[in-house]
C-alpha cells in the first residue's frame, strides 16, 4: 500500500487510515459495542492500515483503551502509527479546554498508559484554549519529543493565526482540521501555509457526516446533530444532494461508489497527505480502502472541483 511521509518526521503512513472516534466513543455515538470496535481495529490492521487516529475525548478514554488492548493482543504496535489528542478536562461538571504545558505533559502520560505503550507516534493539541500561548504549548510537546515519549507534534482545530503562533519555532508537524468538498475554508490561507511549512494536513469529516457518501435522498431525515447542521437543512440540503448526484455520474462511469470518488479526489490535493475516515463496523473499514483503487483523470479532478465551487 502506498505510503506518505508525515511532515518533516520519519513517520510514514498509508494514505487511508482509520478514524477511531466510533471505537469506544460512547459519548459520541449511541449503542456502540466495545467488541465490534475492537474488531474494527483488528480489521484495519489485517488489511494493511498502519495509521490509527484517536483522542482522549472519544469515550472519554475508552477509545484509547480499546486500541491499546488490540495492539497488545496482535503484537502490531511497532508497525502502527498511533495518533491521539488531548485538550479537554472536566471541572465541576463542565468540559474545559486546557493547553497548559503541565496539562499536556499529564495528558501524554495518561494516554501512554491507556494505549499500553511507551511512546505515542503523533500527539495533537486537540483544541486551542483561550489563554495559553500556543508556542509554549507546542514547546512542552517538543520536550516530550526529545525525551522519546512522542515522535511527532500536531495541532487540531487551530485558526491560521493560532497555527502560525504554534509553529513559531518550526515544531509543528501536522494540522488536523475539518475539510471536505462542502466546507473548503482552509483552502484560503491554511493549506497554502501548511504546504509552505511542510506541515502535513489531515482532514476530518471528509464525507461531511455522510452527506458526501451518496446514501441520502431528499426524503432523508435526521435526529442527531445533523438536524442542526446547515449543510443538511432546507434548500442547502437539496443543493448539496444535487452536487452529489453529479459526482455519482463520475462514480458510475468508474464502477465505484460516490464516497470512493470523493476520498480519491482529496488524495489528488498536494496539501493532503492522509485521510482518516471513520468506521463503526469492520466491513466499512474494508470499503473505505476501495478509494485507493479509484484513479481520477485531470478532467475528472477539475470537474469535481467545479461542481463544489458553484
Amino acid at each position: 500500500m502506498e505510503q506518505t511521509r508525515i511532515g518533516k518526521t520519519d513517520l510514514y503512513v498509508n494514505r487511508i487510515g482509520l478514524g477511531a472516534n466510533a471505537v469506544g466513543g460512547h459519548n459520541l455515538f449511541p449503542n456502540l459495542s466495545d467488541e465490534i470496535g475492537k474488531d474494527v481495529v483488528r480489521t484495519a490492521l489485517a488489511h494493511g492500515i498502519n495509521f490509527i487516529d484517536t483522542a482522549f475525548i472519544y469515550g472519554p478514554e475508552r477509545s484509547e483503551e480499546l486500541i491499546g488492548e488490540v495492539l497488545k493482543e496482535t503484537g502490531r504496535r511497532s508497525g502502527t502509527v498511533i495518533a491521539t489528542k488531548a485538550a479537554h478536562k472536566f471541572v465541576d461538571g463542565q468540559t474545559l479546554k486546557d493547553n497548559s504545558p503541565a496539562f499536556l505533559v499529564e495528558s501524554v502520560h495518561a494516554s501512554l498508559k491507556r494505549l499500553q505503550t511507551d511512546y505515542i507516534d503523533l500527539f495533537y493539541i486537540h483544541f486551542p484554549d483561550e489563554s495559553t500561548p500556543k508556542d509554549e504549548a507546542v514547546g512542552a510537546l517538543h520536550k516530550l519529543k526529545a525525551e522519546g515519549l512522542i515522535r511527532a507534534i500536531g495541532v487540531s482545530n487551530f485558526s491560521i493565526d493560532q497555527l502560525k503562533e504554534a509553529n513559531k519555532d518550526g515544531y509543528v508537524d501536522v494540522l488536523q482540521s475539518e475539510y471536505n468538498l462542502l466546507r473548503r475554508g482552509v483552502e484560503e490561507a491554511i493549506l497554502p501555509y501548511t504546504e509552505e511549512q511542510n506541515i502535513s494536513f489531515v482532514p476530518y469529516f471528509p464525507l461531511a457526516s455522510g452527506l458526501l457518501g451518496g446514501a441520502y435522498t431528499k426524503d432523508s431525515t435526521f435526529q442527531d446533530g445533523r438536524a442542526k447542521n446547515p449543510l443538511f437543512q432546507g434548500e442547502a440540503f437539496l443543493r448539496n444532494l444535487g452536487k452529489v448526484e453529479q459526482v455519482r455520474e463520475i462514480a458510475a462511469a468508474k464502477q465505484a461508489e460516490v464516497a470512493h470518488v470523493v476520498l480519491a479526489w482529496y488524495l489528488t490535493r498536494p496539501s493532503i497527505d492522509a485521510l482518516i475516515p471513520g468506521a463503526k463496523r469492520p466491513e466499512q473499514v474494508i470499503n473505505n480502502l476501495k478509494a485507493l483503487e479509484v484513479k481520477l483523470t485531470p478532467e475528472e479532478i477539475g470537474a469535481i472541483d467545479r461542481i463544489f465551487q458553484a
